[in-house]
């Protein structure tokens, strides 16, 4: 799954550490998402978007369309 989780973090100037205590994760679970290789379970999506003011989709694309 694509994500522009990096790019919105970086936007706002946030580390993954930071940005990793503001949805009560830890900053490897930041990393793994931001990489590609751990996609979020839905409730973490849904805090994700809630925290970025942006619908899932926005954020996250599985590639196809």
């Amino acid at each position: 799954m694509n994500n522009r989780l990096k790019v919105l973090r970086a936007e706002r100037n946030w580390s993954q550490a930071q940005l990793a205590v503001q949805l009560d994760v830890s900053r490897q679970a930041i990393n793994a998402i931001e990489t590609g290789k751990h996609d979020p379970l839905l409730p973490l999506a849904f805090r994700i978007a809630r925290l970025f003011g942006m619908p899932i989709e926005e954020i996250f694309n599985d590639g196809q369309g």
